[in-house]
C-alpha cells in the first residue's frame, strides 16, 4: 500500500516514534513518502538513507518559542507570522511535488501533523491519526487531573480536537489509559525506540537530569547542595562540577544512565515520560509552563505514583522527591512493560481496512490498552 506519512516538526518525541512506525510499515512491504519539517527532517533523513521504498520530503511547519522553562506565546506567534509567507510558498511546492510525482497515496497517517492531514481530506483518504495528543479530547477524565486547571483543559481540549478533526481512527499511545470517550479511538502503550526496548532495568545511585534550558544556571549550585550524585544533560556544557556531572548529548549513553538511574528529573514530554514509566525509573516532572499536555501527563504520573508533579524546580521540590523515590519504585512494579506488538497490530489492522475500502472501525478487533466500548449505532453522529 502505498501510505502518506506526516510527522509534526516541534520536538523530537513525535520523530522517534514515527521511526518505530515507519520501520513496520516498511517490513511490511509498504511504499511511504514521510513529510516532515524541523529537526526532524534531519532526523529521519538519517534513519532511512538509502533505504528503499521510502521518500522524505521537507515541510514548513510551526515553530515555538520559550522563555525558561515557560512557553512564550508572544513571540512564538510573531516569529510563526514573519515565516508564514515563505512557510506558505514552500509548502505549495512540496504539495504539488507529492501529488505530481505519481506516488498516488492510498492512506494518510498522521502524528499531529496537519500538512498531510490536510492532503488527506482533499484527495478523500483515510486518514489515522497516532500521537499522545488526542488523549486529552477522546478520553474522559477525573476532576483530580484537570479541576484546578479547568479553563487550561478547556482550552486544551479545543485545540486538540480542531487539529485532526473527523480521522478514519486515533490511536493514542499513552502509560495511562483512562475510558476512551469516543468512536474510532483506541489506546495503546508507549511507542518505545528499540535501544529502549533492550534495556534492561538496573538501579544504581546516580538521579539523571534532563534539563532543556541550557539558561537555567541555578540548577547546578541547587544540586550540589543535595546528598546524591546527578548525571546532567542538555546544559551545553561537559565537566565534573561536584557531585555534579554535565554530560555531552550521546543517544546511546543517555539510554544507558536512564536504566540504571535511581530517578529521573526532567519535563512534561511524553516521550522521556513513557520511557522512565517503561524503564520502572521514578520520575520528578517540571512540565514546560503554558503547556496543557505536559501538565496533564505530570498529573497522571503523580496519580499513579509513578512519580511527582512539581510547577518549579527547587531544593525542597528535588528533596522530598528523592526521599520518595523508594515508594514510587514500588508504585511502578504494577505497570506492565510491553513492546510494540500492540500497536503494531492495530496499525495492521488500519492498514487492512482502508486498504479494502471498509467504512471507518468504530472500535478495532485487536489487543489494546483502551478502547471505545459504547453503542455501534451507524446513524450515532460524532461529538
Amino acid at each position: 500500500m502505498r501510505i502518506l506519512y506526516g510527522v509534526v516538526g516541534e520536538g523530537m518525541g513525535h520523530s522517534t516514534r514515527s521511526r518505530v512506525v515507519i520501520e513496520h510499515l516498511l517490513e511490511a512491504g509498504h511504499e511511504l513518502r514521510v513529510v516532515v519539517s524541523g529537526r526532524a527532517h534531519n532526523f529521519l533523513l538519517k534513519c532511512f538513507r538509502d533505504r528503499e521504498r521510502i521518500a522524505i520530503q521537507e515541510i514548513h511547519g510551526l515553530h515555538l518559542n520559550y522563555e525558561g522553562n515557560a512557553l512564550d506565546l508572544a513571540e512564538s506567534i510573531r516569529t510563526n507570522v514573519e515565516k508564514a509567507g515563505h512557510g506558505i510558498l514552500y509548502n505549495v511546492a512540496a504539495y504539488s511535488k507529492v501529488a505530481e510525482d505519481g506516488f498516488g497515496p492510498q492512506l494518510v497517517i498522521s502524528d499531529f501533523e496537519s500538512w498531510a492531514y490536510l492532503y488527506g481530506l482533499n484527495h478523500r483518504l483515510p486518514v489515522v491519526s497516532i500521537d499522545n495528543m488526542q488523549v486529552i479530547n477522546r478520553c474522559q477524565h477525573t476532576p483530580d487531573v484537570t479541576d484546578d486547571k479547568s479553563l487550561d483543559f478547556r482550552i486544551a481540549k479545543l485545540a486538540v480536537k480542531i487539529k485532526l478533526p473527523g480521522a478514519y481512527h486515533y490511536l493514542i499511545t499513552s502509560f495511562f489509559f483512562p475510558p476512551v470517550r469516543k468512536k474510532r479511538t483506541t489506546l495503546v502503550p508507549p511507542i518505545l525506540r528499540p535501544e529502549v526496548l533492550q534495556a534492561r532495568r538496573e538501579p544504581g545511585d546516580h538521579v539523571l537530569v534532563y534539563q532543556t534550558a541550557a539558561s537555567n544556571e541555578k540548577l547546578v549550585p541547587t544540586l550540589q547542595k543535595l546528598p546524591c550524585r546527578f548525571l546532567v544533560y542538555g546544559m551545553g556544557r561537559e565537566g565534573e562540577e561536584g557531585n555534579v556531572r554535565l554530560c555531552p548529548f550521546s543517544q546511546t549513553q543517555f539510554i544507558d544512565d536512564l536504566r540504571t538511574a535511581r530517578a529521573v528529573i526532567a519535563g512534561g514530554g511524553y516521550s522521556l515520560m513513557g520511557e522512565a514509566v517503561h524503564l520502572h525509573v521514578p520520575m520528578l516532572s517540571v512540565p514546560v509552563e503554558g503547556q496543557y499536555e505536559q501538565e496533564l501527563n505530570a498529573r497522571y504520573l503523580r496519580k499513579l505514583g509513578y512519580g511527582e508533579y512539581a510547577a518549579e524546580l527547587d531544593l525542597d521540590v528535588i528533596d522530598s522527591f528523592l526521599r520518595h523515590t523508594d515508594q514510587h519504585a514500588r508504585a511502578l512494579e504494577s505497570y506492565r512493560p510491553r513492546d510494540n506488538g500492540m500497536l503494531f497490530g492495530c496499525v495492521d489492522e488500519l492498514v487492512r481496512a482502508a486498504s479494502l475500502d471498509e467504512p471507518p472501525l468504530h472500535r478495532l478487533e485487536s489487543p489494546a490498552c483502551g478502547k471505545y466500548e459504547g453503542p455501534l449505532l451507524p446513524e450515532e453522529r460524532e461529538e
